[in-house]
C-alpha cells in the first residue's frame, strides 16, 4: 500500500493552485498581484542578507583590513555574485527547468529521472543527489530563523550595549512565537508580508543612498576589474572572502522553489525592478560607510541609519526577519509533502489550513521539530557571526546540486549540445563550488552542523525508500499470482457476499496480502472487488482524463489504478465516485475497504543491513495511519495484520 501523508481538511476533489477571485492570468493587474506576493515570500531570505553579509566579509573568519582597495573589491564581488548567480543562473536559466511549473530540487530530480534512457546507475545517481539537496535544504530551514532573528534584534545592541545580553532571550521569545502561530496558516499573515517586505527594500534603498551620498565614488565598484584585482592582491586570502561574499546570495534556492506559486515572470520583474537595485544600493552604501569610518565594519547596516530611526530600524528589522523565517518554514512543508509523495518519508499529519489556495499546508511534526532546532542552534551559537559559517555550507551545496541536475535537462530536454550544456552550466559549478569551498574552511567553526544534519536526514530518507522496496519485494515473494486465486474461485464453491471490496495495495501485480488473508479467515469473497493501487507520478499534477485506470477481471474483480502528482494529495472516497465514468459504479454505502497493516521483523536477510531495516521498522510503526491519509470513513474499513521478515 502507498505511504503518503495524512491530509486534514482538505476537499478530496480540491483542484490544484485554484484562486479566489484572482485576477485574469496575463493581465497587470494578475502580474502586479503575483509579483507583490513573490515580494514577500521569494526575496524575504535574501532580502535579510544585508544585515550581516558585508560584515562577515571584513570581520568574519578572514578578516580584511578596512581600505579602499579591499573595499572596491568586496563590493564588486557581490555585484557579481548578484548579476551572475541570481540574475543568469537562476533568474534567466534554472527557472526554466520547471516540472509543469513546478520547482525545487526535488522537484528538478523528478523532471530528470523522466528520461528513461538514462541507465540505473546515473539514475541512482541523481536519486542520491536529489535527496541530498533536499535533505540540506531543511539545514536552510533551520538556520534562517535563527541566523535572521539574532542579526535583527543585535541592532538593539547598537542603540544600546547594555542591551547585548538581552539578545538571545528576544530572539528566542520570537522565534517560539512564529513557531506556534504557524499552526493558523500563512494566508492572513501572508496578506502583510508583501506591504512589510515592500517598505523593508524601499528602506534598504534609502540607507544605501544616504551612505552613497557621503562617497559617490564607491560606484566605481560596480566595475569587475575591482574584482580581479582583490584576487590578484590577496590570492588565497581573496579566496576565503568568497565565504562571506557567498551571504549575499544565499536566498537564491527561494526563487525556483517558490516558482510554482508565483511564476516565473512574477519573480524575475520583481527581481529586476526593486530587490536587485535596493540591495546593491544597501551594499554599496554600507561601503561608502566604512570607507569613511573603518569602526562602522563590526554593524555597519544599522550604523547606516541616523540615531533617531534605531529602534524603528530593528523592529522592521525583525518583522523582515519573521518573513524570511516564514518563507523557509513553510518551504520545508512543502518539501516534506514532496518527500512524502514520492516515497521518501513516512505518512505524516498535513493540514491544509486554506479552503482556496491548495498550497498552503502546515506539518505538526515538521514544525515542533524545526522548532526544537532553531532555539538549539540560537542557544548554542548565540550570534548570527557565529552561525554564519554554518549557513554557508548548506546553501552552497545546494546550489552546487541543482548546477549539477540543470545541467542534465538542458542536455537531454532543451536540446542543448553536451558542450554547450557542459561549458554554461559547468561555469556555474565552478562558481558554486569555489563558494562552497570557501564556506567548507569553516567547517570546524559551525560548518559541521548542516552537515550533520542533512546527513541524518538523508539517511532516514533513503532508508525509508529502500525500506519500502524490500518491504514491498518481501510481500511479492509470498504473494499469490492473481489469475492463480482466480482460477481457484472458479473451482471452488466460495462464498460470495453482496457489496463491494476495495482492497488497496502497493502493487499492480499479484493478489493483494489483505485479499489472501481476509479469504484464509473469513472463507467468503464479496461479490466484487476492487484492487486498487495509488501510485506518483514524477510530474507535480495529473490531469483528469489520466488519472485512472479501469480493467475488468474475471469473477467481479477490477485493477483499478489511480496516478496523482507529487503536489496532490490523493482521496480515495472522491476517487471512487470517479469510477462511473470507467463503467464502474459503486454504492458507497455497499463498499469495504481493507488495508494491510504488516509488523515488520528485522533479519539478517539480504537487501538492507540490519541497522537500517531496524529504522525502518521504527519509522514506520510511528507513521500515521494510511486510513486518515486516504480519509477513508473509519466505519467502513478493515485492517487485517501480518508479520514480514525483512
Amino acid at each position: 500500500m502507498p505511504d503518503e501523508a495524512q491530509t486534514l481538511e482538505a476537499p478530496a476533489d480540491e483542484p490544484p493552485h485554484s484562486h479566489a477571485a484572482a485576477p485574469e492570468k496575463g493581465s497587470a493587474k494578475y502580474l502586479l498581484t503575483m509579483s507583490m506576493g513573490a515580494l514577500g515570500v521569494v526575496y524575504g531570505d535574501i532580502g535579510t542578507s544585508p544585515l550581516y553579509a558585508l560584515r562577515e566579509c571584513f570581520a568574519g573568519h578572514s578578516p580584511l583590513a578596512v581600505n579602499p582597495e579591499n573595499v572596491f573589491g568586496v563590493l564588486s564581488l557581490i555585484t557579481w555574485a548578484l548579476v551572475v548567480v541570481v540574475s543568469v543562473k537562476y533568474l534567466a536559466l534554472v527557472l526554466r527547468a520547471d516540472n509543469q511549473g513546478e520547482g525545487g530540487i526535488l522537484a528538478l530530480m523528478a523532471l530528470v529521472q523522466k528520461v528513461q534512457k538514462r541507465g540505473p546507475k546515473a539514475r541512482l545517481a541523481v536519486l542520491v543527489l536529489g535527496i541530498f539537496g533536499a535533505a540540506l535544504l531543511y539545514g536552510d530551514g533551520i538556520i534562517t530563523p535563527a541566523i535572521s532573528v539574532l542579526s535583527a534584534l543585535e541592532g538593539t545592541a547598537v542603540y544600546e550595549p547594555r542591551f547585548h545580553p538581552f539578545v538571545v532571550p528576544m530572539s528566542l521569545g520570537i522565534l517560539v512565537a512564529l513557531f506556534l502561530i504557524q499552526r493558523r496558516g500563512t494566508g492572513a499573515v501572508g496578506a502583510i508580508f508583501g506591504p512589510v517586505t515592500l517598505v523593508w527594500f524601499v528602506v534598504l534603498a534609502g540607507l544605501g543612498i544616504r551612505g552613497i551620498a557621503a562617497h559617490p565614488g564607491v560606484l566605481a565598484a560596480l566595475n569587475p576589474i575591482y574584482a580581479v584585482r582583490f584576487f590578484l592582491l590577496h590570492g588565497w586570502m581573496g579566496f576565503f572572502v568568497l565565504g562571506g561574499v557567498f551571504l549575499v546570495v544565499t536566498g537564491s534556492e527561494a526563487l525556483y522553489a517558490d516558482m510554482g506559486h508565483f511564476g516565473a515572470k512574477p519573480i524575475r520583474v520583481t527581481w529586476f525592478v526593486m530587490v536587485l537595485p535596493a540591495l546593491l544600493l544597501n551594499y554599496f552604501g554600507q561601503g561608502a560607510l566604512v570607507l569613511s569610518d573603518p569602526t562602522a565594519v563590526q554593524n555597519p547596516f544599522y550604523l547606516l541609519a541616523p540615531s533617531w530611526a534605531l529602534l524603528p530600524l530593528v523592529a522592521l528589522s525583525t518583522a523582515a526577519a519573521c518573513i524570511a523565517s516564514q518563507a523557509v518554514i513553510s518551504g520545508a512543508f512543502s518539501l516534506t509533502r514532496q518527500a512524502v509523495q514520492l516515497g521518501f518519508c513516512p505518512r505524516l499529519e498535513i493540514v491544509h489550513t486554506s479552503a482556496t489556495e491548495i498550497g498552503q499546508i502546515y506539518v505538526p511534526a515538521v514544525n515542533w521539530g524545526l522548532m526544537v532546532a532553531v532555539l538549539g542552534l540560537v542557544l548554542g551559537f548565540r550570534t548570527s557571526s557565529s552561525l554564519a559559517a554554518a549557513y554557508g555550507i548548506a546553501v552552497a551545496s545546494t546550489m552546487v546540486i541543482t548546477a549539477m541536475l540543470a545541467l542534465l535537462v538542458a542536455k537531454d530536454q532543451w536540446r542543448w549540445s553536451t558542450t554547450a550544456a557542459v561549458l554554461i552550466f559547468g561555469v556555474f559549478v565552478l562558481i558554486d563550488g569555489a563558494f562552497l569551498a570557501a564556506n567548507a574552511v569553516k567547517f570546524f567553526e559551525g560548518g559541521w552542523f548542516p552537515l550533520l544534519l542533512a546527513g541524518a536526514i538523508f539517511a532516514l530518507m533513503t532508508t525509508w525508500g529502500r525500506g519500502r522496496t524490500v518491504l514491498q519485494e518481501r510481500l511479492t515473494e509470498s504473494s499469490l499470482p492473481l489469475e492463480s486465486f482466480l482460477e481457484s474461485l472458479t473451482l471452488s464453491r466460495v462464498v460470495r457476499v453482496p457489496g463491494t471490496a476495495v482492497f488497496m495495495t502497493g502493487s499492480a501485480e499479484g493478489t493483494p496480502p489483505a485479499l489472501l488473508h481476509n479469504f484464509k479467515h473469513n472463507k467468503v469473497v464479496h461479490e466484487r472487488v476492487v484492487l486498487l493501487t495509488v501510485q506518483t507520478a514524477d510530474e507535480p499534477h495529473v490531469a483528469d482524463a489520466e488519472r485512472v485506470t479501469v480493467t475488468p477481471l474475471e469473477s467481479g474483480f477490477f485493477r483499478v489504478r489511480a496516478r496523482f502528482g507529487f503536489m496532490e494529495t490523493p482521496g480515495v472516497p472522491g476517487l471512487m465516485r470517479q469510477l462511473a465514468q470507467h463503467g464502474l459504479e459503486l454504492r458507497e454505502m455497499d463498499t469495504s475497504y481493507f488495508l494491510g497493516r504488516e509488523t515488520l521483523l528485522p533479519t539478517h536477510r539480504q537487501g538492507m543491513p540490519l541497522w537500517r531495516k531496524a529504522l525502518f521498522g521504527w519509522m514506520s510503526k510511528n507513521a500515521r495511519p494510511a486510513t486518515s491519509y486516504f480519509r477513508l470513513p473509519p466505519n467502513r474499513v478493515v485492517e487485517l495484520g501480518t508479520q514480514v521478515e525483512l
